[in-house]
């Protein structure tokens, strides 16, 4: 039997996968891991449907995937599914067994760590840092009784991961995460990871230069409560576009935020914030552009075509100017 393990590539997506991978070993059975850039959230169409196969998914929405879950199931793949984004209607099947929880302040490694009762838990707690859920990261290093020096280095490690997530393509980012997951694998501690890996210290070197760059950067448009960041054409400028969203996020409180990248082939790539108080969500806000979605507090737009720069940032600004009540 294969186990197939579907993943985003992202903090969230490493560190659920680290965690049922360690908790869970699979001895002489064969795995096969699924994966891409952040962004790069259809996978499931990637898995082959052989009856009799497994398949954990982590962190790539139900409603993107369904038509691939369906075909799965029906050819008699049994599938897990752990995620925290919009999933739509769950469909009612005997081999799929779901952990979907769309509220704000639960994370994919969060949800895993609750199905292993905690055994893996720096790892959940990487993940929540590395997914913006700093105050669940807080709680979970408290309630496990992590130090605060060593709680600061997993939120380090958790944002450095992250942000390797960011790019349009693999060749954008400092290491593939297969390659990541493949390093990671070795360590239950995530300290002795960051102190052994190879791969961590690229991603701390690389971390520290692209963000000098992207905090230079000044809004290309600001109204009350809606702040809009135009990134150049550059691999570090893709790289860094979530983690920038995050930081401006921060430093825009009170505002919405988006960071606006142009992609390669043609159009942008867009990232959203939105303060948990505002009415409109960023998924819901995203979600009316043809590839939008997320979730409650962070989206983004897959595609925008170029000539629909001008009226997205109208419509972003006209929504949520002012913290947009309605």
């Amino acid at each position: 039997m294969n186990h197939n393990y579907v993943f985003n590539g992202d903090a969230d997506g490493l560190c659920a996968l680290q965690q049922l991978r360690l908790a869970e070993p699979r001895g002489s059975g064969r795995e096969t891991l699924v994966t891409g850039v952040k962004r790069d959230i259809a996978l499931l169409e990637r898995v082959t449907p052989t009856a009799g196969d497994a398949c954990t998914v982590l962190d790539i929405s139900l409603d993107v995937n369904r038509a691939a879950l369906t075909a799965l199931l029906a050819a008699g793949v049994s599938i897990r599914y752990f995620d925290h984004h919009f999933a739509g209607e769950i469909p009612a099947h005997a081999g799929l067994e779901p952990h979907i929880d769309l509220r704000p302040n639960v994370c994919t490694s969060i949800l895993v760590d609750r199905h292993l009762d905690g055994r893996c838990r720096r790892w959940a707690i990487v993940g929540a840092y590395g997914d913006s859920l700093t105050a669940e990261g807080d709680a979970l290093a408290a309630a496990a009784g992590v130090a605060p020096d060593l709680a600061a280095r997993l939120k380090s490690l958790g944002l450095a991961i992250n942000y390797n997530a960011y790019g349009e393509t693999i060749a954008d980012l400092h290491v593939p995460p297969v390659d990541l997951a493949a390093e990671m694998l070795p360590f239950s501690d995530p300290l002795e990871f960051a102190d052994a890996s190879a791969a961590c210290r690229r991603l701390a070197d690389g971390f520290k230069e692209d963000m000098e760059l992207a905090r230079r950067l000044a809004p290309a448009r600001e109204a009350p409560g809606a702040v809009v960041f135009m990134l150049p054409d550059a691999p570090w400028a893709r790289r860094a576009s979530g983690t920038l969203a995050n930081d401006k996020a921060k430093a825009h409180a009170g505002s919405a935020v988006a960071i606006v990248s142009p992609r390669t082939e043609g159009g942008y790539l867009v990232s959203v914030r939105v303060p948990k108080e505002f009415s409109v969500s960023a998924e819901a806000f995203c979600r009316r552009f043809p590839t939008g979605g997320g979730r409650k507090t962070a989206a983004g737009i897959n595609h925008l075509p170029s000539e629909e720069l001008e009226s997205f940032t109208t419509a972003f600004e006209q929504q949520f100017r002012d913290g947009a009540s309605t």
